[in-house]
């Protein structure tokens, strides 16, 4: 009598540990599924899925989105996301400056957001005589943030060579303004055309396949997770961002007083 029991028992317990595994399997499940189905969350205003475990977004401009209201811009909140910075194309190539440069430049600055301004790179033609467009062009202060190197399009030119004139507008940037520049590309000509040789340089990187991080193996500072954002006091598409750390983090890449 004892040892049925004892069998009786064992058994209950045996039933009791699966049914408690089967309860804590499926409890990590739901979890699981949540967690997945909040790494982008849509907003209307917006007309995107917005990452939000980043705390500062933004956007970045040129003349495709004409003329901005940027006290719109500055204004627009949607629940816990407001715009904390606007990257603004400057020049391209050896001679030309984007025609909404200037007031860009200008209203960004008036309407409290910090800004940055980018380079549209031609592989075709000297990083030297490029890096002086930008220079003429672009006049830093304290608050802003460091110039961007926008180079995503080879055109046919000698990968070496391109690296080649990369390095050397980098080179004349970095001295001329005293703060290193950013890298702005997309995933696969980072890995196929810069490869390892610009890694010291922070990275702001294009890739829209994935909901919670881009797919680049190194560090980042920048993601740019959209290109058909909506934002007020913009007419059509504009591309969205996160920073990838805090607010002290972003502080610190500011160029300082």
């Amino acid at each position: 009598m004892a040892k049925k029991l004892k069998k009786k028992r064992y058994t209950y317990l045996r039933l009791a540990i699966i049914i408690l595994s089967v309860v804590i399997a499926a409890v990590v499940i739901v979890e699981r599924i949540k967690e997945s189905r909040v790494k982008f969350v849509h907003y209307e205003a917006f007309g995107i899925d917005i990452p939000p475990r980043y705390e500062i977004h933004g956007i970045d401009v040129s003349r495709y989105q004409q003329r901005i209201n940027w006290e719109m811009v500055s204004d627009m909140k949607v629940e816990n996301i407001k715009l904390g910075f606007a990257f603004i194309k400057a020049t391209e190539g050896i001679r030309n400056v984007d025609p909404q440069f200037k007031r860009n430049w200008r209203e960004s600055l008036k309407a409290g957001i910090p800004r940055g301004a980018y380079h549209f790179f031609l592989a075709t033609k000297s990083g030297r005589e490029q890096a002086e467009n930008f220079i003429r062009t672009v006049k830093l202060q304290p608050g802003d943030l460091p110039p961007v190197l926008d180079i995503e399009v080879a055109y046919g030119v000698n990968h070496e060579l391109i690296r080649k004139r990369c390095r050397e507008w980098l080179d004349i940037i970095e001295e001329h303004y005293g703060v290193k520049p950013i890298i702005y590309t997309n995933v696969d000509f980072y890995t196929r055309i810069l490869k390892d040789e610009f890694d010291e340089y922070p990275l702001w990187i294009a890739h829209y396949l994935e909901k919670h991080r881009p797919r680049i193996y190194r560090d980042w500072s920048f993601w740019q997770h959209s290109e058909t954002g909506k934002v007020s006091g913009i007419t059509g598409n504009v591309d969205f961002n996160v920073f990838n750390g805090d607010s002290t983090a972003f502080q610190n890449l500011l160029i300082a007083e």
